[in-house]
């Protein structure tokens, strides 16, 4: 039989108990005997020419083993019950300090994980046209002090526009001229006058006043549009012509490329709307269906635009590849502008004083804001100041709408844009033409006038024709959260 030894013979785990049959064969295992890794079982007869089973040891010193299992063995047999109990501590414990070393490293990735997998949702939710940043509440009144004024144009700014990295501003006036302006400094980088009538085939510029202009989303093209009909195309680092398109049989007043593309639509007072592909120098199609001059055109990303009516008092989204459109009615006067919040929602000012938030899933307003700016003239012959003007914070709950009241407007929007909230006024004399923000966020800009962009009902003497940068101070720098639109 197998008689466990251990620590009492020094020798092997188990040794043979040598039956008498067995006396003097010299076959057993002892304390003193040469281990050779293997014992015979010999605990019952076997018959002779029958191989004997052999059992394989644990012996410390069996040259079968490979060294690190021999010294695991040899500790195996030395350690004492409070020795293993205190080794399964320190091994726990090692355990739970990888742990939580593994959790501190798995911490530290967590934020970029957080950032781009917030980045995702908000590209989704901007994509279905329902993201909306809440950053109105943050903002707070702007020092006037700080409010720069850029001076260069000799008539009224009717429109501007920045470009995407928020470095440039480009300004087009009733003058024709055409100035590119760097944000930082104020200083004018390009200038292109505006020429006199009849000198279109000669000059380089626009001979009659510019009404419109749109940069594309990568900064590449810059397009604007005059009274001449023409849509001229330029190289927005150099302010080098590159193309004039015709087509348009009055003048142009909107303009906007299809984001992402350079899919360029424009809007006339000829009552149409045509597409172009400007990196072709190509015209694609026109779109019949205003009753009225067409005053304000946008777009976004997608293959769709949204143009106001003027007196025909509707807005319009015209779907491109479905070759329809739908129409939208709730101003009471000529809607003279418009202008996307995102792919679901915009925003639109017209001469009776209001201004109205639409989702372009319903045909009335969302919420309409009456009298938005006030009133002027005497008493009982008074009448709502024009909305001339309105900007928004693309993909937020910022607005602001410009008039000839004296100030601009920053406005809220409710949860789902149903609601339209007033927020503060900004101080500015004269006809607000133009407004944009920045890309961040972090300033607007007015062009401004003495005269209606469109005509000259009227003149303002104490205004400048100039470009307004207005900083827009944060209460906060964290990031605000988003909330999805819903219309």
């Amino acid at each position: 039989m197998l008689v466990p030894e251990g620590s009492r013979t020094g020798g092997c785990l188990y040794r043979r108990d040598t039956g008498p049959g067995d006396a003097g064969t010299g076959v057993g295992v002892g304390p003193g005997a040469a281990c050779t890794g293997e014992i015979r079982d010999r605990r019952m007869p076997v018959p002779e020419g029958v191989p004997v089973p052999m059992l394989t040891h644990a012996c410390p010193r069996s040259p079968l083993l490979g060294r690190r299992r021999r010294e695991a063995a040899e500790e195996e047999v030395e350690e004492t019950p409070q020795e293993k109990k205190l080794r399964l501590a320190k091994q726990y414990l090692e355990e739970l300090r990888q742990l939580e070393e593994e959790r501190a490293e798995d911490e530290e990735e967590l934020e970029p994980a957080d950032l781009i997998g917030d980045r995702l949702k908000e590209d989704v939710l901007e994509q279905r046209g329902r993201l909306q940043r809440l950053v109105a509440k943050d903002v707070q009144p702007p020092d006037p002090a700080r409010i720069r004024v850029l001076r260069g144009h000799q008539l009224p700014v009717t429109c501007l526009v920045i470009s995407p990295d928020d470095r440039f501003i480009f300004s087009a006036s009733k003058d024709g001229s055409l100035i590119k302006w760097e944000v930082d400094s104020g200083k004018r980088l390009c200038v292109v006058p505006g020429g006199k009538k009849g000198t279109e085939e000669r000059h380089m510029g626009h001979a009659s006043q510019v009404l419109c202009m749109a940069i594309s989303s990568d900064g590449k093209y810059l397009a604007t549009g005059d009274r001449n009909k023409l849509i001229m195309i330029w190289d927005a680092a150099t302010c080098k012509r590159l193309h004039i398109f015709t087509g348009h049989r009055d003048a142009v007043s909107g303009l906007s490329f299809r984001k992402g593309t350079h899919q360029l639509y424009s809007a006339s007072h000829d009552r149409c709307v045509k597409v172009w592909d400007v990196a072709e120098n190509a015209y694609v199609e026109t779109l019949f269906g205003h009753q009225d001059i067409i005053t304000g055109l946008d777009s976004l990303s997608r293959e769709c635009c949204v143009t106001a009516g003027g007196r025909d008092g509707t807005v319009r989204l015209w779907k491109i590849p479905e070759e329809s459109q739908l129409v939208f009615s709730g101003h009471q006067g000529s809607i003279d502008c418009i202008q996307l919040i995102n792919e679901e929602h915009m925003v639109s000012g017209a001469d009776d004083g209001s201004v109205a938030l639409w989702g372009l899933t319903k045909k009335k307003p969302l919420a309409l804001a009456r009298q938005a700016h006030g009133e002027q003239g005497t008493q009982g012959l008074q009448q709502p100041c024009w909305i001339s003007a309105v900007a928004a914070l693309r993909n937020s709950d910022l607005l602001a709408t410009g008039s000839h009241s004296g100030s601009v407007k920053l406005w809220k929007c409710g949860e789902g844009f149903r609601k339209l909230e007033h927020l503060l006024d900004i101080p500015l004399v004269g006809f607000v033409n133009s407004l944009k923000f920045s890309a961040a966020g972090d300033f607007l800009v007015a062009g401004i006038g003495q005269e209606h962009r469109l005509g000259r009902w009227w003149r303002i003497k104490e205004a400048k024709n100039s470009i307004c940068i207005i900083p827009l101070k944060q209460k906060t720098t964290a990031s605000s959260p988003e909330s999805p639109g819903s219309s």
